[in-house]
């Protein structure tokens, strides 16, 4: 199983909340890291639900990776835009 380490969090306004998280690959040689968009602001309600993943990087270091998403995390516009691309995404398969 992957496993994540948290690199960057904030709450949305309205509830809810952003996170980039990385995982290593190939022994600290690349860097995977992801957006995910918690949309649900009730942490009890947030059990047994996956958040959407709006975004994802690879890179050579995870200082690399988290310069690749933050600007998309860290504008609430940007994340708006990557829900809906998630949502459309959804709709077509």
């Amino acid at each position: 199983m992957d496993r994540f380490v948290l690199l960057y969090s904030r709450e949305l306004p309205g509830g809810g909340m952003v996170t980039i998280e990385s995982l290593a690959v190939d022994s600290g040689k690349s860097c995977r890291a992801r957006i995910s968009v918690e949309r649900r602001s009730d942490p009890k309600r947030r059990e047994g639900h996956t958040p959407p993943v709006i975004a994802e990087a690879s890179a050579p270091s995870q200082a690399a990776a988290f310069k690749e998403l933050y600007e998309i995390a860290s504008d609430n516009v940007a994340v708006a835009r990557g829900l809906i691309q998630w949502q459309a995404r959804r709709r077509s398969d």
